[in-house]
């Protein structure tokens, strides 16, 4: 087993290396002068099980371009099998046709994976689950609830907690989290989206009132959605209202808005890199999995089941 990565996320590389005990794979991920992507491994890697650890998250395009490219290189050095680790799946979001003429992005990246050369892909909380029928290749979509319900236990453990869903698309995802948290009660927030990073809180479906409220969902960008919710939910009577959110694109002034927000705290995972900004806030959290993906590869590796992981 050979564990790979390109810029996108080096931090959780090596933190599944070290989970593995595995050295990183010794690899240059440069530009030229025109910002063309070059990559160059420097060592053996014919016949071996080699895993590329790369979100396609900010900058989209240059991370999925090294992305391709890297799995070209591997293909074209022989490898025996080649798995895509891709934590945060970009473009995940444009999963179906919204209005006419208009393309199905999600679909495009999954056959420029599979042409490049990958064989398997391995990912985190598929913003859609009919992603994984995108692919002609093996995909496995691991879930970060066990980590977060966990970390909630922990937490909030002796609270009267309510999980809640940020809206009805989002309902199997908290009533799964719900069911983690000895069958926690569940409410949902009625929106309204007119254009995209823009939505306006209806209603809540559910008594909230004297609970304590985990809002679940599983991308985080604008935040506007969120932060909403809380406020909305606070004013619903909830006594606080804490956020689990495993992708923390968090782009423009997100984490501004969540650190002037009504959230006692965001915990978003280590899938996508954080900025500075979001490091250095006191309301985010991040939460690490590299421990569940360096076991779901150790199960890719050995050939055994990774559904098991969330028995």
């Amino acid at each position: 087993m050979k564990i790979m990565s390109g810029n996108a996320n080096l931090p959780l590389a090596r933190a599944i290396a070290g989970y593995l005990e595995t050295p990183m794979t010794d690899v240059s991920v440069r530009r030229f002068a025109d910002e063309e992507i070059f990559v160059e491994i420097h060592e053996n890697v014919r016949g071996e099980d080699v895993f590329v650890v790369q979100s396609t998250s900010f900058p989209a395009n240059d991370n999925l371009m090294e992305l391709l490219i890297c799995i070209d290189a591997l293909k074209r050095a022989s490898a025996r099998r080649i798995t895509a680790v891709v934590p945060y799946f970009g473009y995940a979001r444009q999963d179906r046709k919204p209005g006419p003429r208009t393309p199905i992005s999600a679909k495009l990246v999954a056959d420029l994976i599979t042409r490049a050369g990958a064989d398997r892909v391995l990912s985190v909380d598929l913003h859609a689950g009919q992603i994984q029928g995108f692919f002609d290749i093996p995909t496995d979509n691991l879930y970060a609830a066990p980590a977060m319900a966990a970390d909630i236990q922990a937490r909030y453990g002796d609270q009267d907690l309510m999980v809640v869903s940020p809206d009805v698309g989002g309902v199997v995802r908290a009533r799964a989290l719900a069911k983690r948290l000895e069958n926690a009660p569940l409410a949902i927030v009625d929106k309204r989206r007119d254009r995209p990073g823009e939505s306006e809180v209806m209603n809540i479906i559910g008594e909230v009132e004297g609970r304590h409220c985990i809002l679940i969902d599983d991308i985080i960008d604008s935040g506007g959605t969120l932060c909403n919710a809380a406020q909305a939910l606070l004013d619903q009577g909830a006594k606080s209202v804490a956020a689990y959110i495993t992708h923390g694109v968090l782009s423009g002034g997100a984490v501004a808005k969540v650190s002037g927000s009504a959230l006692t705290e965001l915990v978003i995972t280590d899938t996508i890199r954080a900025t500075d900004a979001a490091r250095d806030s006191d309301k985010i959290r991040i939460l690490s999995i590299a421990t569940l993906i360096g076991e779901a590869i150790r199960r890719i590796a050995d050939e055994s089941s990774v559904s098991s992981l969330f028995d």
